[in-house]
């Protein structure tokens, strides 16, 4: 019975998530941008400062951040001036290097990357005095044109928060687009770990707090996948089809896991199964799987955790403050 159970949800899984979408699945697959940015190579060549630049694609958050310890400040402007992509997306630097870079982007723009659909981080708060630090990672169909939903959750959040809490809108991975074979798979979310993990290490290297994640959705598959290789001191999942792990402990995390699910979220619909590569596994508000359950009975959709007045952004607020632990 168990077996026979098992084999019909991954059935409606497929059914929901691919086979009603024929056609669909193709055309909606995304790749995730590959190679250099675009001005690596005269990156790579400069040798004014009679010194090598650190590789992009090799150099460690850590030894980018040690790198730039060792300029003038007239050093780090020309730099950016001369390499603006660079360093603008390179982890590791200087949190007022990356604005100054990325200026022509946007106010408090932390990484940009044009390629594709676009890839984006913003701060809304003081992130080089902050006490505490949050990042928020969306979920599918998030990228630099639809990006003001993602942003303006992080507004709701910090100011829900207080002036010494930071919060990340960070899109900063290929997300799905409509539904599909992407949506239901962890390919895309595999390669958002990765970025996600370099990010974190990236703000760590410059000497930031260690941050609470809040995965949304499809976000929460690449938080699962990322949280044993992070440092964040929360990992807060909402909505989600799951994070790849049977329980708390095969996540690999020291990080404090929350979970929050709105009896009106039609990701209830669902199956919480992963088999042959299909669906991302156990529900994590599940009593099974060990996170600590936060009340959504008021959060009236999928997209609405963060909207306020809700219980989630208050509970949220106390999270990414340190009050809630």
């Amino acid at each position: 019975m168990r077996r026979f159970r098992k084999t019909l949800a991954t059935a409606v899984l497929t059914a929901l998530l691919v086979g009603s979408t024929a056609g669909m699945a193709s055309a909606s697959s995304q790749s995730a941008p590959s190679g250099p940015l675009p001005g690596t190579a005269a990156w790579l060549a400069d040798d004014s400062l009679g010194k090598e630049l650190p590789d992009p694609a090799t150099a460690t958050p850590s030894e980018v951040a040690a790198f730039f310890a060792d300029l003038t400040g007239t050093q780090q402007r020309r730099l950016v001036e001369d390499h603006p992509t660079v360093v603008g997306n390179l982890d590791g630097a200087p949190v007022h290097l990356r604005y100054a870079a990325n200026a022509p982007a946007g106010d408090r723009v932390l990484a940009y990357d044009p390629r594709g659909r676009g890839l984006i981080a913003k701060v809304v708060g003081d992130l080089e005095n902050a006490t505490h630090v949050s990042v928020i990672v969306p979920g599918s169909d998030v990228d630099i044109a639809t990006f003001d939903g993602t942003a303006q959750r992080a507004a709701d959040l910090q100011a829900e928060a207080g002036d010494d809490t930071a919060v990340i809108a960070w899109a900063g991975y290929t997300t799905p687009s409509g539904i599909g074979l992407d949506l239901a798979t962890g390919r895309l979310a595999e390669a958002g770990a990765d970025r996600l993990t370099r990010f974190t290490d990236g703000l760590d290297a410059v000497g930031l707090p260690d941050p609470a994640l809040f995965c949304h959705s499809y976000g929460s598959v690449v938080c699962g996948l990322a949280a044993a290789d992070t440092d964040a001191s929360d990992i807060v999942v909402m909505g989600s089809p799951g994070m790849r792990a049977d329980d708390v402990t095969a996540l690999g995390t020291e990080a404090h896991i929350w979970a929050a699910k709105s009896p009106d979220d039609w990701i209830d619909r669902v199956p919480h199964v992963e088999v042959l590569g299909l669906g991302h596994g156990a529900d994590p508000t599940s009593p099974g799987f060990g996170a600590t359950v936060l009340p959504a009975d008021d959060v009236p959709a999928h997209d609405a955790y963060f909207a306020p007045g809700t219980s989630t952004l208050t509970a949220f607020a106390a999270i990414a403050d340190g009050d809630l632990g």
